[in-house]
């Protein structure tokens, strides 16, 4: 059996809608917490092959409940608020193989 190249990939939808649409990218938040969650997993020594990836993602179709973000292969499905919540679920899920309850979709 092959190794997977990355043990888990994190995917922030950082889809934009014009004219008011709900979308996660709406006024920047997910694509600043893109940065926050990539610069966390570098900062913890996670981030690479063999360990963990996190990604931009275009519209994951779960807009209503944006802004949203996705841990593969897990398949668990978060919301966030602020830089607070994405270092927790880098921490917690990506690095401590635990999903962090209180943000699941």
């Amino acid at each position: 059996m092959n190794m997977p190249f990355y043990q888990r990939h994190l995917f922030f939808c950082i889809n934009r809608r014009e004219g008011g649409e709900q979308a996660c990218n709406n006024g920047g938040l997910a694509e600043s917490m893109f940065h926050t969650a990539k610069k966390h997993a570098k900062d913890l020594g996670i981030q690479g092959p063999g360990k963990v990836r996190v990604n931009r993602s275009g519209c994951l179709g779960r807009c209503s409940e944006g802004p949203v973000a996705v841990v593969y292969p897990d398949g668990v499905w978060y919301t966030y608020v602020d830089a607070d919540d994405v270092r927790e679920i880098v921490e917690s899920h990506l690095r401590d193989g635990v999903p962090v309850a209180r943000l699941r979709l």
